[in-house]
């Protein structure tokens, strides 16, 4: 009798505790949802007002009168392609280090050392390089300038290879190689190996790769920020023009931001069983 009510007891703390630190992390995009909702009037006030009457006004003037959707389709646009060509690039480099262990683990350390730089410290010589590559440009034909999408996919994919390799190494190395081995002596070549054998084993892992790049190329701000003026923002630049000289429109930050949260989120919920997938691959061996 004494056992049973010391796990329920033990029961009720521990789901005490999981809704305590779940409420702790999701009360901010709580509030930022509920002030998105509130009318101007209701948002700097204190005690701060729970029970008031909602409006759309803030995401309209979000979505109409800042155009908050020219900013999401450019997002769009650089992640999807960014993404793809990390993971593409990525996926082969990570499987020749895997397999022929390419430059004896020093090329792999060394690009893994590439993360560890701060965006500041390069983000100078970038914007020299896009603007006099900008300046040379005859016609549309690189699209590399400042202020162009080319100029931001090829900065999202310079930093995030080096994290997608080292990231899918790991994977590609838990793949027993005589599922390979048998491949080959089925016939295969190489590249069918990898394309029938390989890379549908390692889909888990791949999917959370581009999940990851994915998220950090939406969520970036300080290239997004020097790189671009008006026609390749992102949504990050867009949700900081809200910062206004005369003061933050925190009601239409808030639609703003929700908004742009609101796809990673439906993403990531979307993905989320691949994830679970990818990241315990080969984490039970026989």
């Amino acid at each position: 009798m004494l056992n049973q009510k010391h796990s329920f007891a033990f029961e009720v703390l521990r789901y005490g505790l999981i809704v305590l630190v779940v409420s702790f992390f999701f009360f901010p995009i709580f509030w930022m949802l509920l002030t998105s909702f509130k009318p101007e009037t209701a948002i700097m006030v204190s005690p701060p007002q729970f029970l008031f009457t909602p409006t759309l006004e803030n995401y309209r003037h979000a979505l109409v009168d800042k155009n908050f959707l020219f900013y999401i389709k450019n997002t769009l646009i650089i992640s999807i392609i960014s993404t793809a060509i990390v993971v593409a690039i990525g996926s082969l480099a990570a499987y020749s280090f895997a397999r022929f262990n390419v430059g004896d683990g020093h090329i792999l350390f060394f690009l893994l050392s590439t993360k560890m730089m701060p965006a500041i410290a390069v983000i100078l010589p970038y914007f020299l390089i896009f603007r006099d590559v900008g300046k040379t440009t005859v016609g549309a034909t690189l699209h590399l300038g400042l202020d162009q999408h080319g100029a931001l996919i090829v900065s999202y994919v310079m930093f995030n290879l080096p994290f997608a390799i080292w990231l899918l190494v790991s994977f590609f190395q838990d793949i027993p190689r005589e599922l390979e081995h048998s491949a080959r002596l089925d016939g295969l070549s190489r590249l069918q190996v990898l394309r029938k054998v390989t890379f549908p084993l390692a889909a888990p892992s791949i999917a959370v790769t581009a999940v990851f790049t994915l998220i950090f190329c939406w969520n970036e701000f300080l290239f997004a920020y020097i790189l671009t003026r008006k026609m390749a923002s992102t949504v990050t630049v867009g949700v900081e023009s809200f910062f206004t000289l005369q003061g933050i429109l925190w009601g239409p930050v808030a639609a703003a931001a929700t908004i742009s949260v609101a796809p990673m989120l439906l993403f990531v919920l979307a993905m989320q069983r691949y994830m679970v997938r990818g990241l315990t691959f080969g984490a039970v061996r026989g």
